[in-house]
């Protein structure tokens, strides 16, 4: 083998066998403590994984902006039930159900009757929300807006962004700095725009996929140079875009950039029922189940069958409850009987309730959780974790099981 060739391999084969990084801090509702920090935040620097490395959580992200709209609502500038219509300026209809009205509290529960398709919730700088809405693919032609159908969709997120936007007339990332990130003293941001200070540029984590190859992030320091997804030929020139045409900019669905340390303060947030930052009712309204798996009402990310999910709030996801909700499944024992049989959702099988949501993309995994009624939590992710990993005793894959069980290892003081 060449010289430059072999020396390649090699670089390759230590990139593979280089451990994921992994970090998980553990909270109640006064105390965070972190319980792990293995692995390399950046390979080529060697430099190590800790607590206030910001890293993208994926759809812990949804949590974040729901939070951000649940401060709308208790200002009087959204309500959950209003037709988004009204906010965006044009309609939001469904084609195959163009009576049914399509509102924040059914998007944010995923009951919107919106799909992904083939990524169809990225949309490039230089198309709008409305051009992709009026792609019929990214619909549901068989299930309506509310008829308590339930399809995981990254695209209910953007359309919420936008509503966000024009309500309060900031680009999306500058509005959830202002309402969340900023009042809560998180050192975080939204696709690396507003929000992040220079520091975080320094530690953030570069997530690699599990052959080794770098997935995002690899920043070197500085923020990238353009922080929203182009669309062919176009420039990054956001100095034209109209506040509300494209909440997909910044992902809400997936974009936030966040240390584990930062992400354990909004789960502390939670566990004191929003106490001085969101009011009961609307704590109440996003943690409160919007649907639960009743045996036939719903499938997973991209069709997948539920399992994963089998009760949701407004973009807060319910785990480990299947004893709790079994009696009161609609339709009687034969339904219970098949929500029994997929509803593996208990990540930490202690048979304890717990609230909060995962992330999945590029190789990490993640999750915020937290005990409702301890007010005890944690905060996590781990990396270059391969798509077809293997679950574990639950619908979660081992690797994140893993961290759980290495977590509860260490006494929380």
């Amino acid at each position: 083998m060449r010289p430059i060739l072999a020396l390649l391999a090699l670089v390759a084969s230590a990139a593979q066998a280089a451990p994921p990084a992994t970090v998980a801090v553990a909270f109640d509702r006064h105390t965070i403590r972190p319980v792990l920090a293995e692995g390399e935040a950046d390979r080529a620097t060697h430099r190590a994984a800790g607590a206030d490395d910001p890293v993208r959580i994926a759809s812990i992200s949804k949590l974040v902006t729901a939070i951000g709209v649940m401060r709308l609502v208790d200002s009087g500038k959204l309500n959950l039930d209003r037709d988004v219509s009204d906010y965006l300026g044009y309609p939001v209809r469904h084609p195959a159900f163009p009576d049914r009205p399509v509102t924040l509290r059914l998007l944010m529960s995923h009951q919107s009757g919106l799909l992904d398709g083939e990524d169809l919730y990225l949309i490039p700088l230089g198309t709008t929300l409305r051009q992709r809405l009026a792609d019929p693919r990214v619909w549901d032609m068989a299930h309506a807006p509310g008829s308590g159908w339930f399809h995981y969709t990254n695209l209910n997120f953007p359309v919420v962004a936008s509503v966000i936007e024009r309500v309060t007339g900031e680009r999306f990332d500058v509005a959830m700095s202002r309402l969340v990130l900023k009042p809560l003293k998180l050192d975080a941001c939204f696709n690396w725009g507003a929000g992040c200070s220079a520091e975080a540029f320094k530690r953030a984590v570069v997530l690699y996929r599990a052959s080794g190859e770098v997935a995002r992030d690899d920043l070197h320091g500085y923020p990238p140079v353009c922080p929203v997804f182009l669309g062919d030929g176009r420039s990054c020139d956001l100095t034209t875009y109209r506040m509300g045409d494209n909440g997909a900019l910044f992902s809400p669905q997936g974009g936030l950039r966040i240390s584990m340390r930062d992400l354990a303060r909004i789960g502390q947030m939670l566990a004191r029922g929003g106490r001085g930052f969101l009011s009961a009712n609307a704590i109440d309204e996003i943690v409160r189940p919007r649907w639960h798996f009743d045996g036939t009402n719903g499938v997973g990310e991209d069709g997948a069958a539920i399992g994963f999910f089998c009760r949701y709030g407004l973009a807060v996801h319910r785990i480990g409850d299947l004893p709790t909700f079994l009696p009161f499944v609609p339709g009687g024992k034969p339904q219970a009987e098949k929500a029994g049989q997929v509803c593996h959702d208990d990540l930490f099988g202690d048979g304890k309730v717990r609230i909060g949501h995962a992330g999945d993309a590029y190789g990490l995994k993640a999750g915020l959780w937290l005990d409702p009624k301890t007010g005890k939590g944690l905060a996590f992710f781990t990396s270059a974790v391969a798509p077809d990993a293997p679950t574990g005793r639950s619908a979660f894959t081992a690797a994140e099981e893993s961290v759980v069980e290495r977590a509860a290892r260490m006494p929380f003081r």
